[in-house]
């Protein structure tokens, strides 16, 4: 490693990222160059602060306009070696050196600030999607209960429970309330079925796996005669296999 390149590798070395050859002769450098120990300093700070999970993170478009502001920049003339006699660098070839430290810690900042921007956003985006889709079935929910025509009818589970029904013509739909007190397995769930006179039972909703009670609003009620409840594998069934409770809405 000569005396004219050392200096190149100051954002490598602040950033851990050069081998055991190359961190030995940068070490040694540092020892009578106070200004690379200035420089590398303030990037292990920087670095350290991108770190912290406090960072803020930068806009997205910071990363672009940094390697925009890069691509307008005029490029240097080949640098002057300087004095290879004495064995010191020229001016021009440490301050470019430094000038490619720390556009490259700048790059960076702005892609890691990018990244973590991203996925925050992804969070708030779903959490949001989350909170509207509970508030429509709060209100979906208080409208059937709250419709005049709501007629409620109850049947109880084997192994012990009960089913509620409470449904609306005039919303066409029902509030469907499931208690178990029978232990429901890990690999095991609860299902709702619809069922219209002689026709093949239609799966309404299955409860996640393990859960014993639960609550959902399901359309087209009325127009089906009968709401049951089966215990099926985890994930549900194409037909019920082992039905609990059946809740005659006729």
């Amino acid at each position: 490693m000569t005396t004219t390149d050392i200096h190149a590798l100051i954002g490598a070395y602040a950033l851990d990222a050069v081998d055991d050859l190359e961190r030995a002769a940068f070490e040694r450098h540092l020892r009578d160059c106070s200004s690379c120990l200035t420089d590398v300093s303030e990037l292990r700070e920087a670095a350290t602060r991108l770190a912290d999970n406090t960072w803020s993170a930068p806009p997205p478009r910071m990363r672009a306009d940094v390697m925009a502001a890069i691509g307008r920049t005029r490029q240097l003339p080949p640098a002057d070696t300087g004095n290879l006699r004495t064995g010191r660098e020229a001016p021009t070839v440490r301050w470019r050196a430094r000038v490619a430290a720390y556009a490259a810690a700048l790059v960076l900042a702005a892609g890691t600030g990018a990244t973590v921007y991203a996925v925050q956003e992804q969070r708030v985006r779903e959490q949001s999607i989350t909170a509207a889709e509970a508030r429509q079935r709060e209100a979906r929910t208080q409208a059937v209960l709250a419709a005049p025509d709501l007629r409620v009818h109850t049947a109880p589970m084997t192994g012990g429970g009960r089913v509620t029904v409470a449904s609306s013509a005039a919303q066409g739909a029902a509030v469907v309330s499931v208690r178990a007190d029978t232990v429901v397995g890990p690999d095991q769930a609860l299902q709702l079925w619809t069922i219209r006179g002689t026709e093949k039972p239609v799966s309404a909703e299955v409860l996640a796996a393990g859960r014993q009670q639960a609550a959902y609003v399901v359309d087209g009620i009325p127009d089906h005669d009968v709401v049951a409840v089966s215990l099926e594998p985890a994930g549900g069934s194409a037909q019920p296999t082992n039905v609990l409770a059946k809740v005659v809405l006729a």
